[in-house]
């Protein structure tokens, strides 16, 4: 996976509080939202690959728990995360 460690970093700087905040849900539904796309994109090349696509669908529902949780505790948090991610349209 092309993920790297100034990736992750960036990520969690981006959306968390800091680089070192992995464990708010913010974070998380973006490194999930990154690999989302990153899993997706394999997929389309490499349409019988079933295990990608098990732990795609994996991956999905996590994040909508996620979402699910932030929405119910964060109702703002959730709003902002929404548009910078670009998943409802």
């Amino acid at each position: 996976m092309s993920l790297t460690v100034n990736k992750k970093q960036n990520i969690f700087k981006t959306y968390g509080k800091s680089m070192i905040d992995t464990g708010s849900s913010q974070s998380q539904i973006a490194l999930f939202t990154y690999r989302i796309n990153h899993l997706s994109n394999h997929l389309k090349k490499n349409k019988k690959d079933f295990n990608t696509e098990r732990s795609l669908v994996k991956l999905v529902v996590k994040r909508k728990k996620l979402l699910k949780y932030l929405k119910k505790n964060n109702l703002d948090s959730y709003k902002q995360l929404i548009v910078l991610l670009g998943l409802r349209k």
